[in-house]
């Protein structure tokens, strides 16, 4: 990992940059109706909508259904131990 510091008059704090991590939108019609999914919750919500969109009568069509994969960067930021 990566660190940054940032030096205070009072202390100093490490920002660790950990592993990106990917989060999923889900949009239906182009209207995100689920958002920051993590992997596994993911695939779970897109089986189950795409599913229910083949199965149901609704309006919606299985077109209608979309995502969006977010890679993101969290950072720990933790105090340096004297």
């Amino acid at each position: 990992f990566l660190c940054f510091y940032i030096i205070s008059k009072t202390k100093t704090i490490c920002m660790k940059k950990n592993p990106p991590e990917k989060i999923f939108h889900i949009y239906l019609k182009g209207e995100c109706v689920m958002n920051s999914l993590d992997s596994e919750r993911f695939r779970e919500q897109w089986e189950q909508l795409n599913c229910m969109v083949g199965l149901m009568k609704t309006e919606y069509v299985k077109e209608d259904l979309s995502y969006e994969e977010v890679e993101i960067t969290p950072y720990d930021l933790s105090e340096n131990s004297y």
